[in-house]
């Protein structure tokens, strides 16, 4: 499905930051999503890399697919769980348990981001999530992670700073 207005709109940082072009599943028996993201030039620090064509070819930054994994969460809560941001909810990442980079995600095909629920726990102000992510290119594995994150439901006159994750 393409991205709706509702969701960019919902989304805590602005599309140049959110840089999925579509989802393309959701399915919430499983706790599953899953998203395309562009791999071009154009995208954040990848833009910015000092590129030799052998020893440090232009590709995804691993940086911003740490960065994927909370767009990859924020698509999750939205359609899984249900978690509006303009209803005060908003997710933090909590810990990376594990993150591993298996090949250089190149320019040009796009990649699929996947991520599903491990564990949840889901109350009336917080809700935390495990989360399981692959990111694949063509086929190949590029990014594996297990990570969590804790959403927080701020009220007005709250600052999210204040919480605990």
């Amino acid at each position: 499905m393409a991205l709706e207005q509702a969701f960019i709109d919902d989304c805590p940082y602005a599309p140049g930051a959110l840089l999925i072009d579509d989802v393309l599943e959701v399915d919430v028996d499983r706790s599953y999503v899953r998203c395309r993201m562009p791999a071009h030039e154009g995208l954040p620090l990848t833009r910015d890399q000092r590129v030799h064509p052998v020893r440090h070819p232009r590709h995804v930054s691993g940086g911003l697919m740490v960065h994927m994994t909370g767009m990859v969460g924020f698509v999750h809560a939205y359609y899984v769980l249900g978690l509006r941001h303009a209803d005060g909810w908003i997710g933090y990442g909590a810990k990376i348990h594990g993150a591993k980079f298996h090949h250089l995600a190149r320019m040009g095909e796009a990649l699929e981001l996947e991520g599903w629920t491990t564990q949840l726990r889901k109350g009336t102000l917080r809700t935390f999530a495990r989360y399981q992510l692959r990111f694949t290119q063509g086929g190949k594995l590029v990014y594996e992670g297990d990570q969590a994150a804790m959403w927080l439901k701020v009220s007005e006159g709250d600052s999210a700073a204040e919480f605990t994750l």
